[in-house]
């Protein structure tokens, strides 16, 4: 009798917290239509160009699903814009040669499967004759999805220490101290966004450090460029936990902010082909943060980009913090009583 009143009142707790029911029941949902849209998606069909194919070899070939380009410097500039994946080019003695953008290996193949469909009676192995305009034939998957990875990680961690930090300020009575001083609001987020960013960029050159010196992941940029990258990731991250913090009343439901606010940024960075995503869908990437952050350490660490070419990326990270510093003011005027 005991125990069936216990385990009564255990449900009836359960059934009172409605943001731990959506957990248990809605996210799970949520996570996995996520997964059953990226992985069923349509194989990726390679954008490949054809450069001043000679007059015999027109009439052969099948070039309809091939972009035509008079020149390679038309071709280059066409695919360091993101619009071509690989461009086939022909010597005097008609022997193809491709250059591929390189920073995806599984693009890099599917281009090179393409291309051989303009020769299906040869024999060459066009494998041999291969330029990349970004990475290298030694490039491994660990490399195209490192600085993704690398991205996701430091954002799920600074997101979860500074919001359970926080959270212990308010469950403590710290904050609620604070309020009750002189102290302006802006000020004490202002405090708290310097203070743990130096704990923050010591984590993120850590990190940095340790996956590409000691991981030995690709880095064919600056290390200093990385860096700011991960430190403007970090303060978004940062300045997101705080602001959920506020919404949570203990620590269990800072973490169920984790599958809802984290997890599914990491579909969207980068990770899968987005030119793969259903078109319905794929608009929430450039909605998330990582989405910005990921683009850029692969422009870097891929690509070899100087930080001039990132200041689109890392202005939109900057404007997020703001955004989230702005909305952590608003937020914490609710606690204040006087």
């Amino acid at each position: 009798m005991r125990i069936s009143g216990f385990v009564v009142r255990i449900i009836r707790q359960l059934f009172r917290d409605k943001r731990t029911l959506a957990l248990m029941f809605l996210a799970p949902l949520l996570i996995l239509t996520m997964l059953s849209l990226v992985f069923s998606s349509e194989d990726y069909e390679p954008k490949v160009g054809v450069v001043d194919v000679p007059q015999p070899l027109q009439a052969k070939l099948d070039l309809d699903d091939f972009e035509g380009y008079e020149n390679k410097d038309e071709a280059l500039s066409a695919m360091k814009d993101g619009e071509l994946d690989g461009y086939v080019t022909f010597d005097d003695s008609k022997t193809p040669d491709i250059t591929v953008e390189g920073s995806d290996p599984s693009v890099n193949g599917a281009v090179l499967k393409k291309a051989q469909t303009l020769f299906p009676s040869q024999s060459m192995k066009l494998s041999d004759r291969v330029t990349f305009l970004y990475g290298n034939e030694d490039m491994g998957m660990f490399d195209s999805f490192g600085p993704v990875l690398l991205g996701f990680f430091v954002f799920f961690f600074v997101f979860l220490v500074s919001g359970v930090s926080f959270l212990r300020e308010r469950t403590t009575g710290t904050l609620e101290r604070l309020l009750a001083s002189p102290i302006k609001i802006w000020e004490m987020v202002l405090s708290y966004v310097i203070g743990f960013g130096i704990v923050t960029l010591l984590q993120a050159a850590l990190i940095s450090w340790f996956s590409i010196y000691i991981l030995d992941m690709m880095m064919a940029g600056s290390f200093f460029n990385v860096l700011i990258v991960i430190v403007l990731l970090s303060f978004t991250a940062l300045t997101l936990g705080i602001l959920l913090s506020a919404f949570a009343k203990n620590e269990l439901q800072m973490m169920q902010f984790i599958p809802i606010v984290v997890v599914p940024q990491l579909f969207f960075s980068g990770l899968f082909n987005l030119d793969t995503i259903s078109e319905w869908l794929s608009w929430v990437g450039p909605l998330t943060p990582l989405y910005y952050a990921a683009g850029a350490l692969r422009d870097v660490m891929i690509r070899g980009f100087g930080f001039g070419d990132l200041l689109f990326n890392l202005s939109v990270l900057a404007g997020f913090s703001l955004l989230f510093m702005i909305l952590n003011v608003a937020a914490l005027k609710k606690y204040r009583k006087i």
